[in-house]
């Protein structure tokens, strides 16, 4: 079990299972996975480190302008600061003491839940696996824009690895992470993600990318394998994110469309530049429903909710021969899975994506 003073004195709570075993962690989500999804073949689950995994730190901030606090706000939404988490990379950590402490010199006003007053209500960080960062400040409004912009030289060189810094304006007072606007402030407004498995990701300011790293290279992996075996040559990648599963299964004689809402994403994506990969920024399940014809693959990787039974029920009747269900939440796998019966599993893998909470990934092949 990791040390957390921060979990001791129940200043934070967010690892819920921090004090339970690991090799429990790991069996009782097995056994969540398997009591949801009936599958006759379950791989080993894919575990990762316990501690220094996350590659993304979403921070409120909290406190003064002469004493910022990067982490959460107590029930008294008073802010604690969380920047020696466990959970972050050592690089994480260092680059966050020095945006706080380049928030104070800059005299960035945290924003006051209370008071509804200030400008600086997140900071949001991502890492690639070459240690380079994407720095995201999360403001009210852009009063504060030229600031930003005259002192950026000063945040590049105290955090020498930032590639990407933007703006986004958050104006509403409700518990919203971000707004729809985004201001990137540096000539690079993209951050390459170099995985293990060859390729590379491009991830925007507003792009998804799983928080371990680890873990998506492993869930990428399984999926490759899991395609490798089958006679495929037409696959669609449904919310398919910057392109993480089309951008490993496309390949020679093999052609992959992925389909994803959010245009960024579908952007980036398309900076990947992977031959036989194509991408189409429309919703997943109106796309599908619209084709005329039906691949020999479907991967589906959808939010907490599930595709839901408007998909589920064009799967079901489509003829598709095998899907890859890659989930976040099995209980609405397994009501997705309650709507295709045609579709059964083959087999699936549980990936402990949030270590010490009782959240995970799980991973399906289905055939018809």
């Amino acid at each position: 079990m990791i040390e957390c003073r921060h979990y001791d004195s129940f200043e934070c709570r967010s690892c819920s299972l921090l004090e339970v075993p690991r090799a429990r962690q790991l069996s009782d989500k097995e056994a969540h996975a398997r009591s949801l999804v009936d599958s006759p073949v379950w791989l080993p689950t894919v575990a990762g480190d316990d501690a220094g995994f996350r590659n993304k730190a979403k921070m409120v901030v909290g406190g003064t302008v002469e004493a910022p606090t990067l982490g959460i706000l107590d029930r008294d939404l008073t802010g604690v600061d969380l920047r020696d988490c466990g959970l972050h990379s050592p690089g994480m950590t260092a680059a966050l003491d020095r945006i706080a402490a380049w928030i104070r010199t800059t005299a960035l006003t945290p924003y006051d839940v209370r008071a509804r007053a200030g400008e600086l209500k997140h900071v949001l960080l991502t890492e690639s696996p070459d240690s380079e960062l994407m720095l995201r400040l999360v403001l009210r409004s852009t009063a504060l824009e030229a600031r930003v912009r005259s002192r950026l030289p000063e945040l590049r060189e105290a955090v020498p690895g930032l590639r990407v810094v933007s703006l986004n304006i958050q104006p509403e007072h409700k518990a919203v992470l971000e707004g729809e606007r985004e201001i990137v402030l540096t000539p690079e407004t993209t951050m390459p993600m170099r995985l293990s498995t060859g390729r590379t990701l491009w991830l925007g300011p507003q792009s998804f990318f799983q928080t371990n790293t680890f873990v998506a290279e492993s869930l990428y992996e399984q999926a490759r394998a899991w395609v490798g075996d089958l006679d495929v040559t037409r696959i669609w990648d449904l919310y398919c994110g910057v392109g993480g599963f089309a951008l490993h299964l496309a390949g020679p004689g093999r052609q992959v469309v992925g389909v994803e809402a959010s245009g960024e994403a579908i952007r980036s994506a398309l900076d990947a530049q992977v031959a036989g990969a194509a991408f189409v920024a429309a919703d997943a399940t109106a796309w599908a429903l619209e084709q005329d014809d039906v691949p020999d693959l479907v991967v589906v990787n959808p939010p907490r909710r599930g595709i839901g039974a408007d998909l589920a029920g064009w799967l079901e009747h489509s003829g598709v021969p095998h899907v890859v269900y890659s989930s976040c939440n099995a209980v609405s796998l397994a009501r997705d899975l309650a709507l295709m019966p045609s579709l059964r599993p083959v087999e699936a893998r549980v990936l402990d994506m949030f270590p010490h909470t009782s959240h995970y990934e799980v991973i399906v092949l289905l055939e018809r």
